[in-house]
C-alpha cells in the first residue's frame, strides 16, 4: 500500500476517544484505509483507535450520527459519497490518497472450469477494471453487484458467482485464488466527523 498524501482539514480533539467506522466485512480496502487513519489518530504512546466495520457506508454514517464512532472513512469512488458531503451534521476532517490492496479476478480453489460467459461478483465502483483483468477468451460476462470486495469474494465461495473481482486480503480470507494479474487502484479517501462543540471550532490554524 502506498500513502501518497494526507491533508488534515480539522484538528481532532486530543482528549476524545476515537473509533473509526468504515465498510466491512474484514478484507475490504476501506478497512485498510481506516486502519491507517486509526494509527494516525493515535497519540504517542497511546492505544490505536479501534476500527468498526459495517455492512454499508450508510450504516457507518448512522453510527457516526449516533456517536458510536467518531470518524468514518469513505472511498471517493463510492457512487453515493455525495450524501456524506451534503450532510450538514457532518464535517469533512481529512482527505488522503492511498493505493488500495491489489485487485484481481479470483475463483474458488476447488471450482471447475470457468464458463466462457461467467458471472463476476464485484462492488459497483471497480467494475470498469474487470475488462482490464478478465481473460480475452471471456467475450462476455455478467456482473453481480455486492456491497464490498469482501462480500464479492464470499459470493464466489458460496457459488453465487463464478468469479469475484476482489482484493488480495479478501481472497486470502475466503480461500480464493487469482486467475488474472493484479493491480492496485489509486484512491482518494474522505474522513468525516461530527462538528466540534460550540466554542471548539477545531479548525486547523
Amino acid at each position: 500500500m502506498t500513502l501518497n498524501g494526507f491533508i488534515t482539514l480539522l484538528r481532532p480533539d486530543p482528549g476524545e476517544t476515537t473509533a473509526v467506522g468504515t465498510l466491512g466485512p474484514s478484507g475490504t480496502s476501506s478497512e485498510v484505509a481506516a486502519t491507517l487513519l486509526a494509527h494516525r489518530l493515535a497519540t504517542p504512546g497511546g492505544a490505536t483507535a479501534p476500527v468498526r466495520l459495517f455492512d454499508t457506508y450508510e450504516e457507518a454514517g448512522a453510527a457516526l450520527h449516533a456517536r458510536e464512532v467518531t470518524h468514518v472513512v469513505v472511498a471517493n469512488a463510492y457512487k453515493a459519497v455525495h450524501h456524506f458531503y451534503m450532510d450538514q451534521a457532518l464535517d469533512l476532517s481529512d482527505v488522503f490518497v492511498m493505493d488500495t490492496p491489489l485487485y484481481g479476478i479470483a475463483v474458488r480453489r476447488d471450482a471447475g472450469p470457468v464458463p466462457v460467459s461467467p458471472t463476476v461478483a464485484s462492488h459497483p465502483s471497480p467494475v470498469p477494471i474487470i475488462d482490464q483483468l478478465l481473460s480475452s477468451r471471456h467475450t462476455s460476462y455478467k456482473v453481480i453487484h455486492c456491497d464490498s470486495t469482501s462480500a464479492a469474494a464470499r459470493a464466489a465461495v458460496e457459488g453465487t458467482a463464478d468469479l469475484a473481482l476482489t482484493t488480495v486480503p479478501a481472497a486470502e480470507l475466503h480461500g480464493l485464488e487469482f486467475i488474472s494479474r493484479t493491480r492496485p487502484i489509486r484512491m482518494v479517501w474522505s474522513v468525516f466527523t461530527r462538528p466540534a462543540p460550540p466554542g471548539q471550532s477545531g479548525r486547523a490554524a
